[in-house]
């Protein structure tokens, strides 16, 4: 189950081979421990004809992010599954956003480059409560989540705007995964990930694990390990 918000104005328009040029830099073959790649949700924009690519005002731009360990056949492959399922589920709309495990990608016709969306996000909670000593889970997790968003923002780090770690609590582990869209500063995606902290804790708080996802930042926490350690910072 999960909590969402009304679509937002600021949807980034980004030249459709620019922004796949981009992510094809950055795409190296690596195996996920998650080999699912499940449709998460979508939101639909007002009426305008989808297939209508050209120049301004009437061009469409498709941006998208993969999760920052899934590279190669897996990301293409995402993309091209949320490029057509939203082209199902939005036939007649402006504009939408698809969310997959492993990708997310957006049509839009307006260009907001580097702003923040805060409107468009939603939090899947994990069914089961946090056992035993929830506040030191709970202040643990804002740790972890903060000291990957630091390290996310790095210049050195690759992929950029990404970060995964662990840290032991007793006899488990917290396993937490951070990430920001591209075309953010490095203080707009710690802003992005600041808020998304607070604005879904209601919805995360005491779970034992979680996804917040969003337009511009994501984050996802578990006491399991679903994404590929290779691509976790040292």
């Amino acid at each position: 189950m999960y909590s969402s918000s009304s679509i937002s104005k600021s949807l980034v328009l980004v030249p459709i081979m620019v922004v796949m040029a981009t992510q094809l830099l950055l795409m190296r073959t690596v195996s996920s421990l998650n080999m699912t790649n499940a449709y998460l949700h979508h939101k639909c924009l007002v009426s305008y004809s989808m297939m209508a690519f050209g120049d301004e005002p009437d061009m469409v731009s498709v941006t998208f992010l993969c999760r920052g360990d899934s590279y190669g056949p897996k990301c293409r492959s995402c993309f091209a599954t949320a490029q057509s399922e939203l082209r199902k589920r939005c036939p007649r709309d402006k504009g939408g956003l698809i969310w997959y495990d492993h990708c997310l990608v957006e049509f839009s016709s307006s260009d907001t480059t580097g702003q923040i969306n805060y409107d468009d996000g939603f939090c899947m909670p994990s069914a089961k409560n946090v056992s035993g000593d929830r506040i030191s889970f709970e202040k643990s997790l804002l740790v972890l989540i903060s000291d990957l968003t630091r390290i996310a923002v790095t210049k050195k780090q690759k992929p950029p705007l990404y970060a995964a770690g662990e840290k032991r609590l007793g006899k488990k582990k917290l396993y937490v995964m951070v990430q920001c869209m591209l075309d953010l500063s490095d203080k707009g995606c710690e802003e992005c990930m600041s808020h998304n902290v607070v604005h879904y804790q209601d919805c995360y708080k005491q779970k034992q694990g979680a996804r917040v996802l969003g337009r511009s930042c994501n984050f996802r926490f578990e006491l399991y390990p679903f994404v590929d350690p290779k691509s976790s910072p040292n």
